[in-house]
């Protein structure tokens, strides 16, 4: 289920007339107020409602109808299809929360169901869609991840599935700057031990990220201000190795020779592990 899927009907009496000729005013608009209660309409002229309130862009009201469809017609095909509509309502509110107890409640109760993967694709996105500058708290991009795992996993063909692999890239990629933006904090105050901590998570944990070649270079910064020569050599040997085209391989390579030192694998440490996975093909 999609947006362009979303097609509003008017229905301006809501199934019972179009306007009330003395004084102009639509049944549906009514309904809309309050004027007339929700019981004396069908599951199906509620949910067209639902639909037209969406065409209007006026989301909060579409979901409040497809909500009362799942409340007056509870076991009813319309309600089932009310809670996905719901779901994708709220999310167009940016209710994110609302949208992704609506979605939960869908995959709960119709898991065998079509629309179970657009559930948690939107679930995922509830989740992805508040996730902005790389400075804030990244609880909501891990929650993004886990979920948009779960799309990739769960539903590998479904339409969702190619969308939710390229947010996921993305958010990994989020995850990755945070860990870069606090480096380079540690390191502009010179606690380079805590900056080299957070460079290194990077190359070994997010190794497919756009990040890796600056992190490789700002370890080569750190180690040699913390005097491991061997290290800051090795770091720099992988940056020339997989990212020799790159400014950071060749200020690397600078501050190296500077200190009559070069790109090379030298000593025991975590960074020839690598150099040696990274000979071999086998790192990235």
């Amino acid at each position: 289920m999609t947006g362009g899927r979303f097609r509003a009907k008017w229905i301006g009496a809501f199934g019972v007339c179009l306007l009330i000729a003395a004084c102009g005013t639509s049944t549906a608009e009514k309904a809309g107020r309050g004027d007339i209660a929700m019981e004396q309409f069908t599951a199906e002229q509620i949910f067209e409602r639902g639909e037209y309130e969406l065409e209007r862009n006026r989301n909060e009201d579409a979901a409040r109808f497809f909500g009362e469809v799942e409340r007056l017609y509870p076991y009813s095909e319309w309600a089932k299809r009310s809670l996905i509509m719901q779901a994708y309502a709220f999310h167009r509110a940016e209710d994110y929360e609302n949208s992704r107890a609506a979605a939960d409640r869908y995959i709960q109760f119709y898991p065998a169901d079509d629309d179970a993967a657009y559930a948690q694709y939107l679930l995922a996105l509830s989740y992805y869609d508040q996730i902005d500058e790389v400075g804030r708290d990244q609880g909501l991009t891990f929650q993004a991840l886990q979920s948009l795992r779960k799309v990739i996993e769960t539903y590998p063909d479904s339409e969702y599935a190619r969308s939710a692999i390229l947010k996921f890239d993305l958010a990994y990629d989020h995850l990755a700057g945070k860990e870069m933006e606090v480096g380079r904090y540690y390191l502009k105050r010179d606690h380079f031990a805590a900056a080299s901590n957070r460079f290194r998570v990077v190359v070994e944990d997010f190794q497919t990220t756009t990040h890796v070649a600056e992190a490789l270079h700002r370890l080569v910064e750190s180690y040699l201000a913390l005097g491991l020569t061997d290290e800051a050599q090795t770091a720099a040997a992988i940056l020339g190795h997989n990212f020799r085209s790159t400014e950071f391989y060749e200020d690397s390579y600078r501050l190296l020779t500077g200190r009559g030192l070069k790109p090379q694998p030298l000593g025991d440490n975590w960074l020839t592990a690598i150099y040696r996975q990274t000979v071999k093909g086998e790192w990235l």
